[in-house]
């Protein structure tokens, strides 16, 4: 039986950006986006614009989000993101208009092959699509695809795509039923 050999693990292959610009980031995300201070969402969204994230119309975002790297970031108009959101984005992740990410909501691009003995990293999109609500310390999982009004209840975790208007709750997440909506 192979046996896991860390010595052996290479991220060769895996370039998020330039090392500079990776480190301005850094430091700008602590001061800013990490803090519980509440810096108005308007100066967040100027500056992931500066860092090539494209951001629509009308975002907000709560304090000390931690976002990895703004330039894998499309977010569209109206979308609300909460406190103590993390945003694990080795790769992109879009979050459709009008979603919804709740407090503590985790969103993780990443992952690692455990059936290889190099532990090679693996790194697969997320799609958050519109209207879609991820409720308070829930989990996407790398590659997942939340469609089109999907819920992912508190504390669920997403490993799996989520259907268009459909609830889903649980370790994993299951279809737990159907999301009507209604005018208010």
């Amino acid at each position: 039986m192979v046996e896991t050999d860390l010595s052996s693990f290479s991220n060769e292959a895996y370039f998020p950006g330039p090392f500079v610009k990776r480190v301005i980031w850094y430091v700008v995300s602590l001061l800013i986006f990490r803090p519980a201070f509440p810096w108005p969402s308007k100066i967040k969204v100027l500056i992931l614009r500066s860092f090539g994230a494209e951001v629509g119309t009308r975002v907000v975002i709560k304090p000390s989000l931690a976002l990895k790297y703004p330039w894998f970031l499309s977010v569209g108009d109206n979308v609300w993101i909460g406190e103590q959101v993390w945003i694990d984005n080795l790769v992109k992740v879009t979050l459709g208009n009008n979603s919804c990410i709740s407090q503590g909501a985790m969103l993780l691009t990443g992952n690692h092959n455990y059936a290889k003995s190099t532990f090679d990293l693996m790194a697969k999109p997320i799609y958050v699509g519109n209207g879609v609500w991820l409720g308070a310390k829930s989990v996407v999982c790398p590659g997942v695809r939340c469609e089109s009004h999907a819920v992912l209840t508190v504390g669920s975790v997403a490993t799996s795509d989520l259907e268009p208007f459909s609830i889903y709750s649980g370790i994993p997440a299951i279809k737990t039923k159907n999301r009507e909506i209604f005018e208010g």
